[in-house]
């Protein structure tokens, strides 16, 4: 979640106030809250003056979309294009930021599916204004019934079963799946596809992934609750280190697994304190939904012959081969 030209910025200047509620993760000069210039569009690539809107559904403070948004950043400086990164966690918000980069008619949307109902009329409205419209990160199973060029990301129920596997292989036996966002189809499909594989217990555990105390207090009082859970398992990084918080606060012995990364992750699994994460590679999603769009402008590209994803993921971070990837995750980039 950099800056259009000066001759096309004012159209974007003049919805700021209507996109002062959404969190905008800045890229080197977001176009919608600051309005600076980095001169990438200037016409000396393939996409030369091309604007890419990026527009996500992550909360503000997410180091998981910061990474999206280095990704997208490096692909946009790499490729000339004008880059706004932009999000909204609520559904209603992030649609309504679809349609002001409708009305500002840029050249590519990158979007995120988390809710794909919520999204599908601004998405249909984008398409029949030609724009190329490609997904990232969440809607696998509905990017291509929106008509959307591609999807990047990776496929949340296979990254479950390859999770499930992976507790069936450490022994544990009963497991349960913290959610921190209701409603988000990723996360559910996440924990279904632990459920498919895993052969021993799994329950779902619902907490407001916005309040991290309240997240702590949760776990931990579940763990209390039942003994027998030896086994917890979060949807993002920061929840791992919740969760490990938790355990210590209940005095229990449950070890923690987790989907995806950060910097105090990385330190979390060399210590043995989480057992692994299951990364799906944000950088990676950004770029390749920038460098995608850009590649359909300038050479006709579709990714995936717009018939099948492009996976990012799963890719399983463990304390034997963590050294390879903590300069890469202390860089921001994994």
């Amino acid at each position: 979640m950099t800056p259009a030209p000066a001759a096309r910025r004012s159209s974007l200047l003049s919805r700021a106030a209507a996109l002062a509620a959404a969190v905008c993760l800045t890229v080197t000069g977001c176009s919608v809250l600051t309005g600076s210039d980095s001169g990438a569009g200037d016409g000396t690539s393939g996409g030369g003056g091309m604007r890419i809107a990026l527009i996500a559904h992550g909360a503000e403070g997410d180091a998981f979309w910061d990474r999206v948004r280095k990704g997208a950043e490096a692909a946009a400086a790499k490729d000339g294009v004008d880059l706004t990164f932009v999000s909204d966690p609520d559904a209603a918000g992030q649609a309504k930021l679809v349609r002001d980069a409708t009305a500002d008619k840029v050249d590519g949307i990158a979007v995120t599916l988390a809710k794909p109902r919520a999204m599908r009329a601004a998405v249909a409205e984008a398409r029949a204004a030609g724009i190329p419209v490609v997904a990232l990160n969440s809607g696998i199973d509905a990017w291509r019934a929106q008509g959307l060029l591609g999807f990047y990301g990776q496929d949340e129920s296979v990254a479950g079963r390859a999770l499930g596997r992976e507790l069936d292989a450490r022994g544990a036996r009963h497991a349960v799946c913290v959610v921190h966002e209701r409603g988000n189809v990723a996360l559910e499909a996440r924990c279904a596809g632990v459920r498919k594989t895993f052969g021993g217990q799994t329950e779902n555990l619902y907490v407001d992934g916005a309040d991290m105390d309240q997240v702590t207090g949760v776990i931990a009082a579940k763990l209390r609750q039942d003994p027998s859970i030896d086994q917890v398992v979060t949807l993002g990084a920061q929840y791992a280190l919740a969760a490990v918080e938790s355990v210590e606060d209940a005095g229990d012995r449950a070890e923690v697994a987790t989907f995806d990364l950060n910097a105090g992750l990385v330190k979390a699994v060399r210590s043995g304190a989480v057992q692994f994460a299951v990364d799906q590679q944000p950088y990676l999603q950004g770029y390749l939904a920038v460098d995608g769009l850009w590649l359909h402008r300038t050479n006709g590209n579709i990714s995936g012959g717009g018939v099948e994803p492009v996976l990012t993921g799963p890719a399983f971070v463990t304390r034997k081969n963590i050294a390879g990837i903590e300069k890469f995750a202390a860089n921001g980039t994994r």
